[in-house]
């Protein structure tokens, strides 16, 4: 008798113990979320809505460090010219554009 009712509480036990594994692997993917996954599709959506703003004279940084004034615009690339150098226009891509100001108007 008390053989069988020490093998009952085991049983009991172990699935208590998975229950409370499937809670941890529950929060861990929560955090993984939370912390890796919603940050980068939000800094995505941010240079999406910025690349799709990005009109002609606007001033960009690309990625490699460089200013220059945005001369035409199409659909994945963009001309940059660099320098006050009229003869420095370069086309690259949107993705190579790492900031956008915006040209003022008055």
């Amino acid at each position: 008798m008390r053989l069988l009712l020490s093998a009952d509480t085991a049983a009991a036990a172990a699935s208590g113990g998975g229950m409370i594994m499937i809670i941890y692997i529950v929060i861990i993917v929560a955090f993984m979320y939370f912390i890796m996954i919603r940050p980068q599709k939000k800094e995505q959506k941010r240079m999406a809505a910025m690349l799709a703003d990005m009109t002609v004279g606007d001033c960009v940084l690309t990625s490699s460090g460089f200013y220059g004034i945005v001369i035409d615009i199409t659909d994945d690339t963009v001309i940059v010219e660099f320098g006050s150098n009229k003869n420095c226009r370069i086309p690259m891509q949107k993705s190579a554009i790492a900031q956008v100001e915006k040209a003022e108007t008055e």
